[in-house]
């Protein structure tokens, strides 16, 4: 994928980092000094975002890090992301999350301390996570599809960064703050999002927010809380392991081996459920409603995560950073794309993104991969003057559904690729260490002035390329290898050479960009299924019960055998779009609810119906709101087996993508907890709009039972004061 010559750094089918210079097509960035870009790039004709032409320093960067190098374009796109930086510094001491995003996002503040900030802006950094805990003490999950949380569930990437800030500062008193919210923030996770059956979280894929970019179109929100994430399964994962981490720092033996267990449970649910053999990677998520399928796309955050965070031994780490499909402008956010979608996740490279795919490409040994990362950030860096907030993936420009200039997250990366991957800077809870990965094309010497490490102020060089160290010398005297104690003190000169080794050769996946098929449409028409020709498509494959049955090249398929059916159209290069809607032959009992009304008269409404509540099933619904008494519900059942339990519900409470007034209830089975349904908001005052839940499974024998629906301190969603909806009734369907 790269082409070697003498002042060739990297070239791809797309573009060419030559010297000091990006070239694309008929566009050149070049760095005219340490601080300043000029481009030449013009934008997609008539996209409604303007370009930047120029970048020229405009704050003092003099108290942070400096960096010198043989190459002027590190240079400048260094000291942009620092001015950037100073940029994103709010009068209130918060990190704002773009030019055109205000405020702090729980997510995008944390990954981006996580990547840079925590050591940079620490007290910002730990000003901007207080500001996302809510009055019950509980981490905020910022406001996204169907109403926040549980349908977005990476919230828990707060514990992370809390304690990346404790590992830069040591400061105890931030430990004592930070330990009651993980936890309790947890435990609550702990009963609401994980699967009984796999033990992976539930929700969407994190900071994938929204939720027709990376769904078939015919999964609601309810659907989307019911997929079992790869990244966000990861992020759960560390967090759990970094509530043992800081539980053990303060005595609490208990939950310390608690939280580690938990943490090695859900790691070994993601390397049974979600690693394919067949691509060398893990699936991005599983989904469905009875049966749970894979969608096998490659995504590239939880990919690095799993490297980053040894969810991934050595050995599929090596395989991943080998096999992850890499377009020619750098590693999607996934793989194929959906084709009748515009870009933004979808068909989309984001910067920060990028920048854990080279931290988790330095860590595998890959260095043709740290290069393609590397060159993947610079290249819109110095062709728009900016740390953009994503591209467009068939040609590289900024012409997506949204973006943002002084992208709080893409600058982080940005700075992360020196300081941890070229100078090799891993902050431990006890000490600083150095594992610099440079590989030949960046081989020289660059070093790293002021850079401050507790009570010391550090001036390190590194001289060569590799990935071993030759000698560290700290002061001119050999010191520990690669380790610097918490407690040095004063102004300390780390000199490091490198071994000039070469670098055992991996490969890269290297692909043009794909677009998978689209999803057909499936209707049942008695014990037929039917769907949609597509156009283009070798043939399709049918599933029943979540297992793949038929490959057939026609449009109906004998549904007569009773299960759950879905259909996958495939391309002639294999290829696999996304499954269609189940469509089910197996017996629904729908039961009324007791005591139904057909008006709205509870105070936690918050947006009025314009008028009457239409499109219920029977006399009318249930109003429930957090103050409703258990409701219970007599069934009879003629046949014994497992049924899947859900409710049929309407919730104006808020639109779709935006707002936090998710409905989550408990659902009980002859007095004992099954677990939740989730209600998702599905249109602001649109209360004629229903839809199911998720289900739940459950072992029912012959004869009676009361099925319970009630409000648990656990099913408080992130609003708070409103947890409110309307149900219609209550399906069972036989599993038999």
């Amino acid at each position: 994928m790269f082409t070697a010559a003498a002042d060739i750094i990297v070239a791809t089918p797309a573009y060419t980092w030559k010297g000091d210079t990006i070239i694309q097509d008929e566009f050149m960035a070049t760095a005219t000094g340490p601080y300043e870009i000029k481009s030449t790039y013009s934008a997609q004709p008539g996209y409604f975002m303007p370009i930047s032409k120029e970048w020229k320093l405009k704050n003092d960067i003099s108290v942070y890090p400096h960096l010198s190098t043989d190459n002027r374009l590190h240079e400048a796109i260094y000291n942009m992301g620092l001015d950037e930086m100073v940029n994103a510094v709010e009068p209130d001491t918060t990190l704002r999350t773009g030019k055109e995003w205000a405020g702090v996002w729980t997510r995008d503040v944390s990954y981006s301390i996580l990547l840079s900030m925590a050591y940079l802006q620490p007290e910002a950094s730990r000003i901007s996570l207080m500001k996302k805990v809510d009055p019950k003490g509980r981490i905020i999950q910022d406001t996204g599809s169907g109403g926040a949380w549980p349908v977005s569930t990476d919230r828990a990437i707060w514990c992370i960064a809390a304690y990346e800030v404790y590992k830069v500062t040591g400061d105890k008193e931030w430990l004592e703050y930070i330990y009651p919210i993980i936890k309790r923030s947890l435990e609550d996770d702990s009963k609401t999002i994980y699967s009984p059956t796999t033990g992976l979280a539930k929700g969407e894929t994190s900071f994938i927010d929204w939720r027709e970019q990376s769904h078939p179109k015919w999964m609601q929100c309810a659907d989307i809380y019911n997929t079992e994430t790869l990244s966000t399964s990861i992020v759960h994962a560390q967090a759990w392991k970094v509530l043992s981490e800081i539980a053990e720092l303060l005595g609490h033996k208990m939950t310390a081996k608690d939280a580690a267990k938990k943490s090695a449970e859900i790691t070994e649910a993601i390397n049974n459920h979600l690693w394919l053999d067949d691509k060398g990677y893990y699936g991005m998520y599983l989904y469905g409603r009875d049966n749970l399928i894979m969608n096998p796309r490659a995504e590239t955050l939880g990919e690095s995560l799993a490297i980053m965070w040894d969810v991934a031994d050595a050995e599929r780490a090596r395989t991943i950073t080998e096999n992850n499909p890499i377009t020619p402008f750098g590693a999607p956010v996934f793989y194929p794309q959906i084709s009748d979608m515009p870009s933004y996740h979808n068909n989309a490279l984001w910067p920060w993104v990028a920048a854990w795919w080279g931290l988790a490409n330095a860590k595998a040994g890959n260095e043709e991969g740290v290069m393609q990362a590397i060159g993947s950030i610079f290249r819109p860096a110095a062709l728009f003057c900016t740390n953009k907030e994503n591209l467009n993936l068939d040609n590289g420009d900024i012409a997506t559904e949204l973006n943002s200039s002084n992208m709080l997250w893409c600058l982080s990366g940005n700075l992360a690729l020196t300081h941890k991957i070229l100078f090799g800077i891993d902050y431990l809870k006890d000490r600083l260490a150095f594992h610099p990965f440079v590989p030949r094309a960046l081989a020289g010497t660059r070093s790293l002035e002021n850079f401050k490490y507790h009570d010391a102020l550090l001036d390190i060089t590194v001289k060569g390329y590799g990935d071993k160290i030759k000698s560290f010398t700290v002061n001119g005297k050999e010191h520990i290898p690669e380790i610097l104690a918490k407690d040095a003190k004063g102004k300390l000169k780390i000199e490091i050479v490198m071994a000039d080794n070469d670098i055992k050769p991996l490969k890269v996946n290297a692909v043009k960009n794909l677009k998978a098929p689209i999803t057909p449409i499936a209707w049942l028409e008695g014990t037929t299924l039917c769907w949609n020709p597509i156009e283009y498509i070798n043939h399709y494959v049918v599933i029943r019960d979540g297992k793949r049955i038929a490959e057939v090249t026609t449009t109906t398929f004998d549904a007569s055998a009773p299960g759950e059916y879905q259909v996958i159209g495939v391309a002639d290069d294999g290829t696999e779009g996304f499954a269609s809607e189940p469509r089910s032959t197996r017996e629904n009992l729908p039961v009324q609810m007791p005591a139904e009304a057909i008006s709205i008269t509870s105070s936690e409404i918050v947006y009025k119906p314009t008028a009457d509540v239409t499109g219920y099933h029977g006399s009318g619904f249930l109003e429930l709101d957090k103050a409703t008494p258990a409701v219970k519900i007599p069934v009879n059942i003629d046949k014994g087996g497992n049924y899947s339990i859900r409710l049929r519900y309407a919730n104006g409470n808020g639109p779709v993508n935006t707002e936090n007034r998710c409905g989550i209830r408990s659902i009980t089975v002859d007095g004992k907890n099954l677990g939740i349904v989730v209600m998702p908001q599905r249109g602001r005052a649109n209360w004629n709009d229903w839809g199911l839940t998720n289900s739940l499974t459950v072992n029912l024998t012959p004869g009676s039972h009361i099925i319970g629906i009630e409000f648990r301190p656990e099913d408080e969603n992130m609003n708070i004061d409103t947890n409110h909806v309307l149900v219609d009734e209550l399906q069972l369907t036989s599993l038999n």
